[in-house]
């Protein structure tokens, strides 16, 4: 099974798309070409997505005892086009960190 770090980053790209198709794509059509039903649909896929990053970043700044100014971050990042992407380097390298520590009972 996955762990929290693992979903945040899934959810975290999946999210940067849906921003992205909303920025780049939806919004677009609905103001140059009066199509109005691509902001509802990506919109409301965007904003389910978001959602579930949020509830993620929380639970692993909760797992990893991740300061408020990282956290802040990590929002921020989700607020600004192409944001996630880059976080997710960082993120990639805590995710290595972990997978490398030997657990204490076998």
């Amino acid at each position: 099974m996955e762990n929290v770090l693992q979903r945040f980053r899934t959810i975290g790209f999946i999210e940067g798309l849906s921003y992205l198709t909303l920025l780049f794509i939806a919004m677009p059509l609905k103001y140059f070409f009066a199509y109005p039903l691509a902001v509802k649909v990506v919109g409301m896929a965007h904003g389910i997505l978001f959602i579930a990053y949020i509830i993620l970043l929380l639970m692993a700044a909760t797992k990893y005892k991740w300061n408020l100014k990282y956290q802040a971050i990590l929002l921020i990042a989700s607020l600004v086009p192409f944001g996630t992407f880059f976080t997710d380097k960082k993120l990639k390298e805590l995710q290595e960190e972990e997978q490398i520590k030997v657990p204490e009972k076998l």
